[in-house]
């Protein structure tokens, strides 16, 4: 169906354009900005008067649960979930049951994601088999099957040599590594940031040298081999700082950090909220002031949901035992922009952070509003506020910090590959 959106506010983040134009659709791409292709006769026209029109959001870390944990979330609640906030690209990691080690998961996963013809998903693969650290998966199958990259999700690998002969793999074949670094013996059976509050509320902690220590020496790893590396989800002022020197020197490195950790630090515990219980664990206030400077300035890359929907009877426990985790995809936008409006950067810039900046990452097509890109397309009310609830999240996982909250920036309209997959 050929669309004409008309009447929007049309931000670009790669080109930086921001302008009051219409949008024309046609075969799933965007045929014109501005001015409508000769012979153009629409379809359908949407009004988007009031509305921004943006690309569709990608998002690098959300967990579908599929295969293995329907009964925290499937496919067709996490998708949905995903269009509702304007998300029209994912990468989901490989900590599934059982993990995305063979090429035949992977494409049973993606065969499943394309009848639901939602977002569109990118499988992260398992780097070494069932996660356990000790021998590489087959990567050049795993890519021919659809996988984007390879990671460890949230499962260490204390085995540096393995590490080593990854990097070594990845950078001969020019496969992307996305690490979580964090020191899995510093780590152990710890569930908060050690500092003050875990120490108050006698909860075993995380120190931020857990991150460091393990950061350092997988740069070190990168300075050998040449391997691409992104890091997930940091979450230490110290962390930014070696990312920051590691690009400076030239290094093949990326990073991103959760919507979560840009607004949250241990303070946001308060009384053992289990909500607040996530992997890595809420810093403090330092580093998470670290982490939104870093993120305007560039040197993190992207922000990410770190969607990781939990079964309600999990996050009902006492905070050390609740499962870590935290729903994200249908509150992406409404906390970039809750982060853009506080750091006082123009909205192109703060989009960026969740369109243009991680879709290079990801390696899609993606993340721009220019003629001949696919049409996946955001429609949102920035003035809105969106009052974050059970009852109104798509998601089966309704555990987020957030609950009882207003956030501004409502989905109205998601489309992907030039159909309209959401209105709200």
């Amino acid at each position: 169906m050929k669309i004409h959106i008309a009447h929007g506010r049309v931000v670009d983040p790669k080109s930086g354009g921001d302008a009051k134009q219409d949008v024309y659709i046609e075969a799933g791409r965007i045929t014109g900005v501005g001015a409508a292709p000769t012979g153009f006769k629409a379809g359908r026209v949407i009004d988007a008067t009031g509305l921004v029109v943006a690309p569709g959001l990608v998002d690098l870390s959300a967990r579908l649960r599929e295969p293995g944990f329907e009964y925290k979330a499937t496919l067709e609640t996490e998708l949905a979930a995903a269009v509702a906030g304007g998300v029209t690209s994912l990468a989901c990691p490989p900590d599934t049951d059982p993990p995305l080690d063979e090429p035949g998961l992977v494409e049973m996963l993606r065969h499943s994601a394309r009848s639901l013809d939602l977002a569109h998903v990118h499988p992260v693969g398992a780097l070494t088999a069932q996660l356990a650290g000790k021998r590489l998966t087959e990567m050049v199958l795993l890519t021919e099957a659809g996988c984007v990259a390879f990671s460890q999700a949230d499962v260490a690998m204390p085995d540096t040599q393995v590490l080593w002969r990854a990097m070594q793999y990845a950078a001969t074949f020019g496969f992307a590594l996305w690490l979580r670094p964090q020191d899995e013996f510093l780590a152990r059976d710890g569930v908060a940031h050690d500092g003050e509050v875990a120490t108050r509320l006698g909860l075993p902690g995380i120190p931020s040298f857990a991150e460091t220590i393990a950061m350092e020496t997988m740069l070190a790893l990168v300075r050998d081999t040449g391997a691409r590396v992104h890091f997930q989800r940091l979450s230490t002022a110290r962390g930014v700082e070696l990312l920051r020197d590691a690009k400076a020197e030239g290094l093949p490195v990326t990073g991103d950090v959760s919507a979560h950790h840009v607004h949250l630090s241990e303070m946001d515990i308060g009384y053992f909220d289990s909500h607040c219980r996530v992997i890595p664990p809420f810093r403090s206030a330092r580093d998470r002031d670290a982490l939104r400077a870093a993120l305007a300035d560039g040197t993190l890359d992207a922000l990410c949901s770190d969607h990781a929907p939990v079964d309600e009877d999990a996050k009902l426990l006492p905070f050390a035992e609740a499962e870590p985790g935290a729903t994200g995809l249908e509150l992406l936008l409404p906390l970039a922009l809750k982060w853009g409006t506080e750091m006082k950067l123009p909205l192109a810039r703060t989009l960026g952070t969740v369109t243009d900046r991680p879709a290079r990452i990801l390696g899609a097509e993606a993340g721009q509003l220019a003629v001949g890109q696919p049409a996946d397309l955001c429609l949102f009310d920035p003035h809105a506020m969106v009052r974050i609830s059970a009852d109104t999240l798509k998601s089966q996982g309704r555990n987020t910090p957030y609950l009882g909250i207003e956030l501004p920036g409502r989905v109205r309209c998601t489309l992907v590959g030039g159909r309209v997959v959401y209105e709200g």
